[in-house]
């Protein structure tokens, strides 16, 4: 087993928010992430290369606050893709990356038929 080795660990805010976003659109029913802001009233998806546009971290206290704006997949159901992806993106940063998670938020911004 190896040694503890003295010093300090800092993870930059952008590494957290693609590790929630890489665990959000591997989750079922997630078509991806949307802009927190709705233009003309319409979400708009937003390409892999600007995911990070569609999550806020936030860390207080010594843990995180993460809002996740996503499409959902049309014919799912609403609670349990949220409850699921709520439940992965914490165990990714919990178990992955040692981060203290207190809340993820899922704000669902629009409904999407997947191609």
């Amino acid at each position: 087993m190896a040694d503890a080795i003295a010093g300090e660990l800092t993870i930059a805010e952008d590494v957290i928010t693609d590790l929630a976003g890489y665990a959000a659109l591997e989750s079922y029913g997630v078509v991806g992430m949307a802009a927190p802001t709705l233009s003309d009233g319409i979400a708009k998806l937003l390409p892999a290369s600007r995911l990070r546009r569609g999550i806020n971290v936030e860390m207080t206290d010594g843990a995180i606050d993460i809002d996740l704006y996503i499409i959902i997949e049309h014919g799912t159901n609403l609670a349990e893709v949220s409850r699921m992806l709520a439940d992965k993106v914490k165990f990714t940063l919990e178990d992955g990356a040692q981060l203290p998670v207190r809340n993820v938020n899922v704000h669902v911004q629009g409904v999407k038929v997947r191609d």
